[in-house]
């Protein structure tokens, strides 16, 4: 009875340590996931940013392949961003 209480003194110790340790340490955080939203207008949507994208990545190639000079692909590059949003309004009518 002795050896075994003594035994059970010793797992309770071990198990407080761990809990100790365990508290000391960071938790891992979980990424918040959220409902991909559904329906025609959603999948039209992702559609069109895709579009969007291949679009925005074939200048981007174009202009690597064609400019020898990073001046100008840079030039492709700040034009590209700032004109997107602009074919984006007047290709999809997003304006609200």
């Amino acid at each position: 009875a002795t050896v075994r209480a003594e035994r059970e003194a010793e797992e309770a110790r071990r198990r407080e340590r761990r809990r100790r340790l365990t508290e000391l340490l960071p938790r891992p955080v979980r990424p918040v996931r959220y409902a991909r939203q559904t329906g025609i207008r959603a999948r039209r949507r992702r559609t069109q940013n895709a579009g969007v994208v291949v679009l925005f990545l074939l200048v981007q190639a174009a202009a690597w392949l064609y400019f020898p000079s990073w001046t100008a692909r840079f030039a492709v590059l700040v034009l590209t961003i700032l004109l997107l949003p602009v074919f984006v309004t007047l290709a999809f009518d997003r304006r609200g």
